[in-house]
């Protein structure tokens, strides 16, 4: 995991049997709605609701992953949500997905996630609960 990122959030998530393609496991895309769940339940857990009536709330730029070994169902993976890299309006976040009770490293991610001023589309200031949550973390 990058240098100086701090757990902020883990969470367990059923694979359904429709996460699944024609390969037999999860399909790659699946992934990335997995770190979503663990990203949108990190920012509710720090009081923050992920919807468009809101005036403000994380969006992501920019998102990738690396699959080291399939998913198959049936399985719970495990998701291990990190965050580090404070910017003005964004925070940098990595993710490493496990199948429940097994150590092996099945894929790892990371997304740039900025806070989003719902009404003009705009970028807006890192809530400072979340500025606070990190930067206690790193000192």
């Amino acid at each position: 995991m990058k240098e100086g990122a701090t757990l902020v959030h883990t969470t367990r998530i059923p694979v359904r049997w429709g996460d699944m393609d024609a390969y037999g496991h999860v399909n790659n895309t699946v992934y990335f709605r997995y770190f979503e769940q663990a990203r949108c339940e990190w920012a509710e857990k720090m009081g923050f609701q992920v919807s468009p009536k809101e005036t403000a709330g994380p969006v992501i730029i920019n998102a990738s992953c690396t699959f080291f070994a399939p998913v198959n169902y049936p399985a719970t993976v495990v998701v291990r949500m990190y965050a580090g890299e404070l910017g003005r309006t964004s925070v940098m976040t990595w993710y490493e997905l496990y199948v429940e009770g097994e150590d092996r490293l099945y894929a790892e991610g990371a997304a740039k996630t900025v806070w989003m001023d719902n009404a003009t589309g705009r970028s807006a200031p890192l809530p400072e609960a979340i500025r606070a949550l990190l930067d206690s973390a790193a000192g």
